[in-house]
């Protein structure tokens, strides 16, 4: 069984956790999946995401379009330390990624954004993903 979302998602991760630029604004252990405010910071939370599938070709593999954001929080920093860490994300992931189990056709940064929290002391930001990958069923 093969879920694309949990594909990009490693994908992303690893490529974070080894971009130096990245590992100097945010602890390895600070990246990870999920989808409530953030008990460490500085960290980047990945979505769960959302899956477009398209069938199946002549040769059994399947293709899906694989949406999902990266939330970056920064805490007593200022909303300016999110911008910078986006900023960061966004040039790493600028490289080819590395997926198992699969091949990605197509990936790239969509959107940031950087809405207000409700308690002023957090920063907030949103990176916005998508990602055309395909596997063998």
């Amino acid at each position: 069984m093969f879920e694309p979302t949990l594909a990009l998602q490693t994908a992303i991760r690893t490529a974070l956790v080894n971009a130096p630029d990245v590992a100097v604004l945010v602890p390895a252990n600070h990246i990870r999946s999920g989808s409530t405010r953030p008990d460490k910071t500085p960290c980047i939370i990945m979505s769960d995401g959302n899956t477009a599938l398209h069938g199946h070709d002549y040769s059994s593999q399947r293709t899906a379009w694989v949406y999902l954001d990266l939330h970056i929080w920064t805490l007593d920093a200022g909303q300016d330390a999110a911008k910078e860490i986006a900023g960061t994300v966004t040039a790493a992931l600028d490289k080819p990624l590395n997926f198992e189990g699969c091949e990605c056709d197509h990936f790239r940064v969509t959107r940031s954004t950087f809405p207000r929290d409700p308690d002023p002391r957090y920063g907030h930001g949103v990176l916005s993903v998508e990602a055309l990958i395909r596997w063998i069923v």
